[in-house]
């Protein structure tokens, strides 16, 4: 029965983008640093725990302990420093279509790096897919006073949402033979978030300014940090692996990128302003790019 594995890839979507979303209050409260520490170190938690009831540390590949390596620096914390700075900078629509950029990247990542070939119509789906994130990232409403505000410079988010995608993609794909010699996914996530979570805390340790969380913290602030961590590691990643084991790979791959698409209804209900044509139309520029990528 394929409703339940589909409606488990959409649910995932509409997890990562509720999860930013309720995600970008707290990072601006917390800094990019502190708000990833406090994330990494509750989600590895959870999926350390989920790992070990579960019974998957027995099929760890442990041979590619370099590649968990990387994947740990590279993927969760160059990568979630940078995505987390580019909410904080840009705002959830602006970073969730810039992390849409994923599949191009990966892809071109592979055909350097792999020798895997890429078809017209996977070309074609890269032209679109950053055509639409130019599209959505450029637009603006109607009324300026609604128009999200940024911090700094268009260019500066641009270029955090670069190397947070590049970074996490790259991650992901290095990862990718200790996959195919049968390790876990939800064990992997936990060994690379629990990696990660050392790693920036042994940093948090280096008495610099940039490190210190200049609030205090709250157990309403706590949970309003971990909790869109736990939608994104926890619920959403489960979601997605459920729609993977049980449905054909790439559709479940693209019903599970919609999160571009899906993030305008969640910031129209909660702040009361219609987006623009144009970032409709690039966010579903996006998804439909990324399709093209996924399928073929």
């Amino acid at each position: 029965m394929f409703l339940l594995p589909v409606s488990a890839a959409i649910a995932a979507s509409v997890g990562w983008a509720a999860g930013i979303v309720l995600a970008q209050a707290p990072a601006r409260q917390l800094g990019a640093f502190e708000f990833t520490r406090i994330q990494l170190i509750a989600c590895a938690a959870i999926l350390l725990l989920a790992s070990t009831m579960l019974g998957g540390w027995t099929t760890v590949a442990w041979q590619y302990w370099s590649s968990f390596v990387v994947s740990i620096v590279a993927g969760i914390v160059i990568g979630n420093l940078a995505m987390i700075e580019c909410l904080r900078r840009g705002g959830p629509r602006r970073t969730e279509v810039l992390l849409s950029l994923k599949a191009p990247i990966v892809a071109a990542m592979a055909y350097l790096w792999l020798g895997e070939t890429l078809s017209a119509l996977g070309i074609l789906g890269v032209g679109v897919a950053i055509s639409g994130v130019l599209m959505a990232v450029l637009s603006q409403t109607d009324k300026p006073e609604h128009n999200e505000k940024i911090s700094g410079s268009i260019g500066m988010v641009v270029l955090l949402g670069l190397i947070a995608t590049t970074s996490q993609g790259a991650g992901f794909l290095i990862m990718k033979p200790a996959m195919l010699a049968g390790t876990d996914p939800i064990a992997a996530s936990a060994i690379r978030l629990t990696g990660a979570a050392f790693v920036v805390s042994v940093i948090g340790l280096w008495p610099a300014q940039v490190f210190r969380c200049e609030i205090n913290m709250t157990p309403a602030l706590l949970g309003r940090t971990i909790l869109p961590g736990f939608i994104g590691y926890g619920v959403s990643s489960t979601l997605l692996l459920y729609a993977f084991a049980n449905f054909e790979a790439g559709a479940a791959a693209v019903l599970g990128s919609l999160s571009p698409v899906l993030i305008l209804p969640i910031l129209w209900v909660r702040d009361g302003v219609r987006p623009s044509l144009q970032a409709i139309s690039g966010a579903v520029f996006a998804v439909l790019g990324t399709s093209l990528i996924v399928l073929t």
